[in-house]
């Protein structure tokens, strides 16, 4: 079936990250999903190769989630958290901390990993102040780094695009680390993490940290695997000696795990898979499957401890932040039986077994296909990235996602880079239909 306007209007919808002149001239509508696969309005099969952004961890429609919802729905709908709160509430943040590394133990929630950051920011800001160290107002993040589109997570992030139009609209007192990938060391990475012959944390210490005095820096906030930019992966005792230096200077360490939190990594969080506790986590997406937004914070106790230690009387809010949907009980049922169901079914350890298997598929098939320069794979997620054509930067990935698109594949384009993050339910057929499909789209541009 062809596509026709009359089914429905495409005018409406502003797109957001999405070239929206191009895509209402072929416009790409979803309208089911089950499993590993959407239906499109026109009536085909296109698999799912990105975990819908990131989001879907156990594929599409699964029957125990969604009862959950229906059941939260004739229950509770919706009830305020400010002053009171809901029974679900309670239960995710038990689920969620029971999972968490180290002594995380305390959980703030939000709608979206936006948010998250956001919330993150301020609480380390909140927490200094508590302690009388309010003079601790400086944040660094990392180039390419991706922290949402909060004024707050576009000031420490460090992508170029998302920062441009806002100038002096963001946080004045951010700083950035540089990025944690060298193709002329480590342009091929197969499951293991890259050596680099330098230390890429010498200029936090030698010139970042001076420069702003360590006492004036209230956060360092990273990605542990640099997921929007293209799956790029820390240098091998990277996450760990960031985790020294911040103790060494009293610094909050943030770690945002919107991507790579519950499984992607094969395990909890990227803070299991390399053994770094950081101060709080940010998280998202897969939390509730992708079905309904919520989002959060963990942080360690300590933080939380610091904040009720005032001499304000009982009636007076610590710490003045939250949202209206702040632990929406719809979104925390959606949690408790996404979180039961990846247990259920050990799925976070199957997405560490098939992304071997994903990662092996990327390394055999595309090493020496034109303008390929660099593989990286680790955890269930792997890149490819491409030569971009000259003048026109992005647009030979964008039109590998699209040729893909039109085969029966959605993968992701970030700059000149093609990511493929199945839902931990992929099966080897699947992947090789990913693979192969992207190869073709590969061989053609």
């Amino acid at each position: 079936m062809a596509y026709n306007e009359t089914e429905f209007d495409t005018g409406s919808h502003w797109l957001p990250f999405t070239p929206n002149r191009h895509f209402r001239k072929e416009p790409r509508v979803f309208v089911a999903a089950s499993g590993m696969h959407f239906t499109t309005h026109d009536g085909r099969q296109v698999i799912d190769g990105i975990s819908s952004l990131w989001c879907v961890g156990a594929g599409h429609a699964r029957a125990p989630i969604n009862e959950a919802i229906k059941k939260q729905l004739d229950t509770l709908d919706y009830g305020t958290t400010f002053q009171a709160t809901n029974d679900r509430a309670f239960e995710a943040a038990d689920m969620i901390t029971a999972l968490a590394p180290g002594d995380l133990d305390k959980v703030l929630f939000c709608n979206s990993g936006s948010e998250a950051v956001d919330t993150a920011l301020k609480l380390a800001l909140a927490y200094h102040r508590a302690r009388g160290e309010g003079h601790r107002n400086v944040f660094i993040g990392r180039e390419r780094g991706y922290h949402g589109v909060g004024f707050g997570g576009i000031s420490v992030g460090g992508i170029p695009a998302n920062r441009k139009a806002y100038g002096t609209s963001m946080l004045p007192r951010v700083d950035h680390m540089r990025f944690i990938h060298d193709p002329a060391q480590a342009a091929y990475i197969h499951g293991e993490e890259p050596v680099w012959k330098d230390d890429p944390l010498l200029e936090l210490e030698q010139r970042i940290l001076p420069l702003h005095d360590p006492s004036n820096v209230a956060a360092v906030i990273v990605e542990p695997v640099a997921g929007s930019a293209g799956w790029y992966l820390p240098p091998k005792g990277y996450l760990q000696r960031l985790r020294e230096i911040c103790d060494k200077h009293g610094i909050l360490l943030v770690f945002d795990e919107v991507i790579t939190g519950f499984g992607r990594m094969g395990t909890n969080f990227a803070a299991d898979f390399y053994g770094v506790v950081p101060d709080m986590l940010t998280f998202a997406k897969c939390v509730t499957n992708g079905v309904i937004p919520l989002g959060g914070v963990i942080c360690r106790g300590k933080l939380y401890d610091q904040m009720m230690k005032t001499d304000a009387p009982e009636h007076m809010v610590e710490f003045f932040h939250g949202y209206t949907y702040s632990g929406h009980p719809v979104a925390c049922a959606a949690a408790v039986a996404t979180l039961k169901l990846y247990k259920e079914e050990n799925l976070f350890a199957r997405a560490g077994d098939m992304g071997k298997v994903l990662g092996d598929a990327f390394h055999a098939t595309f090493k020496g296909l034109p303008n390929v320069v660099g593989i990286r794979s680790l955890g269930c997620a792997a890149a490819v990235e491409l030569a971009p054509i000259a003048g026109a930067p992005g647009k030979r990935a964008y039109d590998i996602f699209i040729d893909c698109y039109k085969r029966g594949a959605l993968v992701r384009p970030a700059g000149d880079v093609i990511v493929i993050a199945p839902p931990y339910i992929v099966e080897k057929p699947h992947i090789e239909q990913l693979v192969d499909t992207l190869a073709g789209s590969i061989r053609k541009h």
